[in-house]
């Protein structure tokens, strides 16, 4: 079978199990669960196969015309790379993760079926989004990618959390779709094509007429879908969905689309020094204001979707450099240790027995409760922290490297100012993400909050995910380093000495201090112990998560309600810490420049549209009603009344005739 055929079936196997499941799920319940699974794992093994048979070597190149169009062509392509084939096999590898881990996270959920073929359709469209050579065709995954975050954020659909929170999803997406599409439109048109080959080849010859305006109009999508500033604001609310959801969303689809696609049209930006500029002040902005509002926040979901937000800003910065080899390194490696980070902390939420939404300051004892959580989440901490010799350690070290030659101007075409302001950012986060990290695995695992009923031990198939993704967040950094530059371009992704030492030196520096600040708060509160826990009913971790989104209190009852006071992140962030569990109000911000003045302009079209133009309607039959009923008193049947009628007009017609010829 050619490469071109089984990439084909990449995409296709994972849309297939998702049309299976739908049909089958309640007429065959049996069926579900393989079909959730079997169709990611095959998808897996074939994007393994694509992946050896690219080798690195050039790209795959594949087309069929799907229509004619009379001008721009719309075909189906493939392009695939060595960014492209790597990614893939990323995607495929964390949904079948995901997939695994649900079979016993959603064991007892009545939507289960739905969810799992949500789940296949959302891996097909990430997919097909890697694996395009078309523009249309990429913007089609790009899309169903988003209907899916809807579903699935909202899948808890009775809680007024979830509802908003897939509303907000996918709207704020959305906002970011329109520029985007155009640009895509834009760009297609100085090209001549929506091939990416053509227009990587009309980019090299100096033949794209608007770089500047298209680049920022693609960058707002690529904002609002990666979770950049300013458009970063839904993904924390996100979390209202089933937290392996959480996990796919954040490791290897939606928010990992928009940093691919800037990395696969990299050429197109650097076009324009502006852009490249904008670029990576967002990213410093995202990075700084990401690290700052992920330690004030106590939801242990919400410290990580603002991680997540924050590490995207790495990525987004290594390509505000000119280094997509260093951004697509650190998306391979995020992807594993933020997915066990995520389904590490679904075993948490279960066994605190708090909500979805898990307050790490009523945690209390979970160290032993849960080993493999403590053990595995372990691993993925020290990677986000980029603590050698773990994965994070490596691609994030990469990231800075590129960012410190393009500071001395080592990188031709880059604006120094760019890599200034992304070397100094990307140091100030691996400072606040060492703080948060260490204050949430200090927070979870060996808080003073009151302890919840212990559920047993987690099924196999969670716990069984958890070591599975252990192992590449532990050994793929120094690895990858080694060999990915034959799939990258050739760039050397060798760790530098002096961002190494600058990079783990303050990462240490943010967790030495925020122990610290621990040990400080928790010798405070120790005078003020909380008391004993209400008991939680036991139960599927999906069917817990439900409960308590629904409830909108914690599992512990009232004497739980107040948060322990040994928070560190108190005392690192003085005043700055309500602001930044906040997220410094741009919510706030958002409604007062957008949120009222639509409503405000939506009330007065009603206001319109109810008083002024249905008045006019009910004027107009009013009207009609009234002449109606002026006609039907003349029509009596009375044959004397329609003769006096006729002969009293016929005497007013005569008299007005002979007045008329008096008069002249």
């Amino acid at each position: 079978m050619t490469t071109t055929t089984l990439a084909v079936l990449v995409p296709l196997l994972p849309f297939l199990g998702a049309a299976a499941g739908l049909l089958l799920g309640r007429t065959a319940p049996g069926f579900v669960r393989p079909l959730a699974v079997l169709p990611s794992l095959a998808a897996l093994a074939l994007a393994a196969i694509v992946a050896v048979r690219q080798g690195g070597h050039a790209a795959i190149d594949s087309a069929t015309e799907l229509t004619p169009t009379g001008s721009v062509p719309i075909e189906l392509a493939l392009h695939i790379d060595g960014f492209a084939a790597l990614v893939a096999v990323l995607v495929a590898f964390v949904a079948t993760c995901v997939q695994i881990y649900s079979t016993g996270y959603l064991r007892d959920d009545p939507r289960y079926p739905s969810y799992a073929a949500l789940v296949s359709l959302f891996t097909s469209a990430m997919l097909l989004v890697v694996y395009s050579g078309d523009l249309i065709v990429l913007l089609v995954g790009w899309e169903v990618m988003g209907i899916c975050s809807y579903f699935l954020v909202g899948h808890y659909w009775e809680t007024p959390e979830a509802r908003a929170a897939s509303i907000k999803a996918f709207l704020v997406t959305k906002l970011g779709d329109v520029p985007f599409l155009i640009g895509l439109f834009a760009l297609a048109t100085d090209a001549g094509s929506f091939r990416i080959t053509k227009v990587l080849s009309t980019v090299a010859n100096g033949d794209l007429h608007h770089p500047t305006l298209i680049a920022l109009l693609l960058l707002a999508g690529v904002a609002g879908k990666s979770a950049q500033f300013p458009l970063h604001t839904w993904l924390p609310d996100a979390m209202a969905g089933p937290t392996p959801v959480s996990a796919l969303i954040h490791a290897a689809t939606m928010v990992a689309a928009g940093v691919y696609f800037v990395a696969r049209l990299l050429p197109v930006f650097e076009s324009s020094s502006a852009a490249m500029v904008v670029l990576a002040v967002m990213a410093a902005v995202t990075m700084a204001g990401s690290g700052l509002a992920a330690l004030a926040q106590d939801d242990i979901k919400r410290v990580l979707a603002y991680s997540t937000i924050g590490q995207l800003g790495y990525m987004t910065g290594a390509l505000a450099v000119g280094d997509r080899g260093a951004a697509v390194f650190h998306l391979l490696s995020h992807g594993a240790f933020k997915a066990l980070l995520f389904l590490a902390a679904g075993v948490v939420i279960h066994a605190s027995g708090t909500n979805s939404l898990a307050a790490m300051s009523r945690m209390g004892n979970l160290r032993a409760r849960v080993p493999d959580a403590f053990w595995t989440m372990t691993v993925a901490l020290l990677a986000l922290a980029a603590i050698p010799p773990f994965s994070g350690f490596f691609s994030k070290e990469s990231v800075l490297g590129a960012a410190e030659h393009a500071a001395t101007g080592d990188t031709a075409h880059i604006p120094g100012a760019a890599g200034w302001i992304v070397l100094v950012a990307g140091l100030l986060a691996a400072l606040l993400t060492a703080a948060y990290a260490t204050r949430l695995w200090l927070l979870a695992f060996h808080g003073r909050g009151v302890e919840a009923p212990d559920h047993g031990r987690q099924p196999v198939t969670m716990n069984a995910v958890l070591w599975v993704l252990a192992v590449p967040s532990l050994a793929l950094g120094g690895l990858a380093y080694r060999v990915l530059p034959d799939w990258f371009d050739g760039r050397d992704l060798t760790p530098t000495l002096t961002t190494s030492v600058l990079g783990t030196g303050v990462a240490l520096v943010g967790g030495i201090v925020t122990y610290g600040a621990w040990r400080h708060t928790t010798a405070l509160a120790a005078r003020a112990p909380l008391g004993a826990v209400a008991a939680h009913p036991e139960g599927d971790a999906g069917l817990v998560e439900a409960e308590a989104i629904a409830s909108h209190k914690p599992a512990y009852g009232d004497v739980a309600s107040a948060p322990d006071p040994a928070d560190p992140g108190r005392l690192l962030l003085g005043p700055l810490h309500r602001h930044a569990a906040t997220g410094f109000h741009l919510d706030a911000v958002y409604g007062a420049l957008f949120v009222r003045p639509v409503l405000a302009a939506a009330s007065l079209v009603r206001f319109l549209d109810r008083e002024v133009v249905d008045t006019y309607v009910r004027g107009a039959g009013t009207l009609s009603r009234l002449l109606g009923a002026a006609v039907r008193r003349a029509q009596t049947g009375n044959m004397q009344t329609y003769v006096s009628a006729l002969l009293a007009g016929t005497v007013v017609l005569t008299v007005a005739v002979l007045l008329v010829a008096t008069g002249a």
